[in-house]
């Protein structure tokens, strides 16, 4: 699927990409909102330069690449003209649950135990009572992706033959800077390079082990397919982005809005889940840290992921992806 109208791409005067024409390798590209596209093995002299390594000397890189955004001198190519892959590759992917507290409540009702008869206004309202609790004695609740389920923002998502409940989950996603370990709340923006949109799709069939309840939950099976995570299209600077908690996180399925909520509705916020992350994990610059998804999922509409749908997701300032749902074998 093709890149979005240079109108619609991101907020400030530059975002970073990872772009490749159609039979060449991929490449760390400079994104102007005009829709153009300065190669940065170019115009930072270095053959084999990756976006991750741009990452890798973020404090150093920010300064040249607010000069090569004003610079109209270098050539540049249109986006619409290469292929938009995800901005970034990853080495570590931090995936957080439950942290939207409408988006919670309606997974605490949806998920109901087996045996528990109750009236779903009686499970919502312990849900509120418990996300309360949470907000002012809990921690965040972050746990491991693998880096292999991301694919680009607009390519095909393969929907895997036992994926009974696929399911849509779009978030805001951190991209760190520089390396963090035991970071305070207050110094974790310090640690961010920027933003970018994730859809983190998650199989509801496979969460809970079946086999074992006692185990709990499956991340594994029911997050990590290949391509599970579409991400970009664009890495966008944390200095554009003037609060990340207060964006707007949206979803389109077909046309249909599913998912329309602040990042304002978020339990825990950014500068926490980063600081959290990072009390347990040394983060490295690439990583992602995903903020978890708001209200309006499949589960909460009671209809899934199949054969031929369309998603679009956008995040304030962060531009839209768009990818279609193939199924298993159709491709």
């Amino acid at each position: 699927m093709k890149p979005e109208p240079a109108s619609a791409l991101f907020a400030g005067p530059f975002a970073l990409a990872t772009l490749s024409t159609p039979d060449g390798p991929e490449f760390p590209a400079l994104v102007t909102p005009d829709g153009q596209a300065l190669d940065l093995r170019d115009a930072l002299s270095d053959d084999r330069l990756t976006t991750l390594d741009v990452l890798d000397s973020w404090e150093t890189a920010l300064p040249r690449l607010r000069a090569l955004a004003s610079d109209t001198g270098p050539t540049r190519t249109a986006v619409a003209d290469l292929h938009v892959h995800a901005p970034v590759a990853p080495r570590q992917v931090f995936q957080s649950g439950a942290n939207y507290r409408q988006h919670v409540i309606d997974l605490h009702v949806a998920h109901r135990a087996p045996g528990d008869d109750r009236p779903e206004s009686e499970r919502r309202a312990e849900a509120a009572e418990i996300m309360d609790r949470r907000a002012t004695e809990d921690l965040p609740y972050v746990f491991i992706g693998l880096p292999t389920s991301i694919t680009g923002p607009y390519d095909d998502v393969v929907l895997p033959g036992w994926a009974e409940q696929p399911d849509w989950e779009l978030e805001l996603a951190v991209v760190i800077g520089k390396p963090a370990y035991q970071v305070p709340v207050e110094d974790a923006p310090d640690y961010i390079a920027g933003y970018t949109i994730a859809n983190d799709l998650t199989d509801r069939a496979t969460v809970f082990r079946r086999d074992m309840p006692q185990i709990g939950t499956d991340w594994l099976r029911s997050k990590n397919a290949p391509g599970f995570t579409p991400l970009g299209p664009w890495l966008v600077p944390a200095e554009s982005i003037a609060n990340p908690d207060d964006l707007r996180v949206t979803l389109k399925l077909n046309g249909d809005t599913m998912q329309d909520e602040s990042t304002k509705d978020m339990i825990f916020k950014v500068a926490r889940m980063v600081s959290y992350a990072s009390r347990t994990a040394r983060l490295l610059p690439g990583d992602l840290v995903l903020t978890g998804s708001p209200a309006g999922n499949g589960m909460h509409w009671g209809r899934l992921l199949r054969d031929g749908d369309v998603m679009e997701g956008s995040v304030t300032g962060l531009g839209l992806q768009r990818t279609r749902c193939v199924a298993e074998g159709a491709v």
